[in-house]
């Protein structure tokens, strides 16, 4: 199947070949028959790739302070490499998706396969799209209309947040596709409907529908006009479907109002509002998100989890069914907005069209029927059979998952450290084949079992969503893979007793408690083992925040950021004290949140040495991420944000520096990989590994 992505770094489109995405949970499968550009949003993304990185950072100011709180905190190299991933990372482009539901997951019920259905699915053959973000198309609703469904719903919530009344005028600023869906739900809704567009065939077209319109390219005041069209009274309120940079649609609408008249921000529009016009008329103002309730709430979205109908009347799901239905009853029209229609194979085509300054108003994108639907893997390049070394199997890597710190931090530090990658895996294909082709994987997936059960892999690599990680390594085990999985290991005691109990010496396993591999900790144990007694070590985390609804923070999904993350820094301590821990208590700060992510550990170690691990997600992303202080035989070490290793008490000890973080990642992979070529124990013994685990459990269950 193919897909349609946008390069951030330069703006170009491109088809891509993908394997057809897995049917997941609460997910449907659909074969798109035709999919609409939405002028709007994904014109104003290829003029985003398209700028120069100046301009890219002047409509980002927010992304420009990140930038600089990371170059002081993390240095010059890692905060170039993380812009240039950033942009070398294409984006799917698309959300007006029409096609036939090939397969459903589990959970859904309320769509069968061979329903036709609206979605907010990307521009690709197929597409996998959660339960709630689609809907059925009525019988006598054609494709073409369905596929004008989530921008009219767009304007819906608009209006809907406008709360209109019978005999009501309302001015819409902004004559685009939404605009004019937008306005003529307004007039199906009894309402009296102004339009203003600098486009004058706009205004023509607004006409068509019963719409009173003013081109904007005339020498005629819009503020006037309004007020001439309502007998001095002024509009009940206005919709801004705009898409500009300037604030004047705000300034015409606040001018054009009534007073208390209402104001609702559907498109994109400088917001330097005149305080003394909203003051003087108390007009209200209001952006309108997207579809509609439910829209970026993840438990909504991805977990199918649905808003009572009596408590939130209307979702965004609903608002594409009462779409569906008005296209149904022919109280909505898209008759002339359609000017271009192209067959997929040319997408190309279809944007030059958009960027240029051709007229063009709605584009529509044609798929053909000849679809491959199980076709769950491709290649990226020939194959390269597996070398034997002196001492056994050369590995060859399967890595599961490819998101955003597979491909930015895990990915990257197996191929520095020479790993001969075979199969990059992930439930939708977009991942796995850009990621994959960037590395020089041999194939890209959407099938698990084509890792286990190929005899060309050796080698499992991990790093999929945390509560799938359990099942995936006891599975790798089982086929008599070598296994790296991402932290943590498990979530669940049971899960720990499964793995233990499928672990065998004959598998290398290992996990990316990467930090003990970083150079500057590299130098601060040789230095501990030199010294008698026990030590004293106080690890200060500055993790950041994480909203509450982030997959992370679910202890079924993520396991919270005690088991997720300070594993970490519970296993450095272990690995340090070179001693089994003998107790680990959690003290946790006041937190409404299932998994509270602010709180200190305090460990006991069995040779007498303390530890204490502080976990803090309230403090500020400009300060330093992590310190490390040990206190030993008189003498004090500070490692800061592994850059800088500080000593006190040692004569002649030079301070440590480094330029950019180094937190052993590549050092961990090329350990790995090493211990698989020689034959030798795994980089960190496994029962230190499983000791660890157990005691973080044990500590989330007190």
């Amino acid at each position: 199947m193919k897909q349609l992505f946008l390069s951030l770094s330069s703006g170009s489109t491109s088809l891509l070949e993908l394997p057809v995405p897995s049917t997941k949970d609460g997910h449907i499968l659909i074969r798109t028959h035709c999919s609409l550009l939405s002028s709007g949003t994904e014109r104003m993304l290829v003029e985003f790739g398209r700028s120069n990185i100046f301009d890219k950072a002047l409509q980002q100011p927010d992304k420009v302070k990140q930038v600089f709180d990371k170059l002081s905190t993390d240095g010059l190299l890692p905060t170039f490499d993380s812009i240039q991933s950033k942009l070398d990372s294409p984006i799917p482009l698309g959300y007006c998706n029409v096609g036939t539901v090939i397969s459903v997951g589990k959970s859904v019920s309320s769509i069968s396969v061979g329903d036709r259905v609206v979605s907010n699915g990307p521009h690709a053959e197929i597409v996998s799209v959660p339960s709630n973000l689609c809907a059925v198309i009525p019988s006598n609703v054609s494709d073409e209309e369905a596929s004008f469904v989530v921008l009219a719903a767009i304007g819906l919530q608009g209006i809907r947040l406008l709360n209109p009344t019978f005999g009501e005028t309302f001015l819409v600023s902004g004559l685009g596709l939404i605009g004019l869906l937008t306005s003529q739900l307004l007039l199906a809704n009894g309402c009296r409907v102004l339009g203003i567009d600098p486009d004058v065939e706009k205004c023509l077209l607004a006409q068509s529908f019963g719409v009173s319109t003013l081109d904007l390219s005339s020498d005629i005041n819009p503020v006037s006009w309004c007020y001439d069209e309502t007998d001095n009274v002024g509009v009940d309120g206005v919709l801004i479907t705009a898409s500009t940079a300037s604030s004047e649609p705000v300034h015409t609408a606040a001018m054009s109002c009534r007073q208390r008249g209402r104001i609702v921000l559907i498109g994109v529009s400088g917001l330097d509002l005149q305080r003394d016009l909203f003051y003087k008329k108390e007009l209200s103002f209001q952006v309108s998100c997207s579809y509609g309730p439910g829209r970026y709430d993840p438990l909504y979205e991805q977990s199918g989890i649905d808003y009572p109908v009596g408590f939130v009347r209307w979702t965004e799901n609903r608002n594409f069914i009462a779409i569906l239905h008005a296209f149904a009853k022919r109280s909505l029209s898209i008759k002339d907005l359609i000017s271009h229609r192209f067959d997929f194979d040319n997408a190309s085509n279809a944007y030059d069209l958009l960027m240029s300054k051709n007229n063009s108003f709605g584009i529509l994108l044609r798929y053909s029927s000849d679809h491959d639907l199980d076709r769950r893997t491709v290649r990226l390049r020939p194959d390269a059979s597996a070398t034997h070394s002196s001492f056994g199997l050369d590995p060859t890597i399967a890595v599961l998952g490819s998101g955003n710190y597979s491909s930015r931090v895990l990915i990257p530090s197996f191929k520095k450290a020479g790993a001969q990658f075979h199969t990059l895996i992930s439930t939708s294909g977009g991942g796995p084949v850009l990621v994959g082709m960037k590395y020089g994987f041999v194939c890209a997936s959407t099938d698990v079992n084509s890792a286990f059960h190929n005899p060309s892999i050796n080698t499992i690599v991990i790093a999929t969503r945390h509560d799938s990680h359990a099942s995936l390594v006891v599975e790798a085990l089982a086929c008599g893979k070598h296994v790296f999985v991402e932290k943590p290991l498990c979530l669940t005691t049971d899960q720990l007793n499964c793995i233990e109990k499928a672990y065998n010496n004959e598998s290398i396993l290992t996990v990316g408690f990467n930090r003990r591999f970083a150079p500057l900790i590299l130098e601060l144990n040789k230095q501990l083992k030199s010294l008698s007694g026990p030590k004293a070590f106080v690890y200060t985390c500055n993790a950041g925040f994480i909203p509450s609804n982030h997959w992370t923070q679910s202890p079924e999904l993520g396991g919270g950021r005690l088991l997720g993350e300070a594993c970490h820094f519970v296993d450095l301590l272990r690995h340090l004290a070179a001693s089994p821990i003998q107790d680990l208590q959690v003290t946790t700060a006041a937190s409404h949140q299932d998994c509270s992510d602010t709180f200190s550990l305090q460990l006991r170690f069995v040779d007498g040495s303390i530890g204490t691990v502080h976990y803090f997600a309230n403090g500020s992303r400009s300060f330093p991420k992590e310190r490390l202080e040990v206190f030993a035989s008189g003498k004090v070490f500070c490692l800061d944000n592994f850059r800088k290793l500080k000593a006190w008490g040692i004569p002649g000890f030079r301070t440590r520096r480094s330029l950019s973080q180094d937190k052993g990642h590549q050092n961990l992979c090329a350990s790995f990989l090493n211990s698989i070529e020689a034959g030798q124990p795994p980089p960190i013994p496994v029962s230190e590994i499983f000791e660890v685990q157990r005691f973080l459990l044990q500590s989330v269950n007190q």
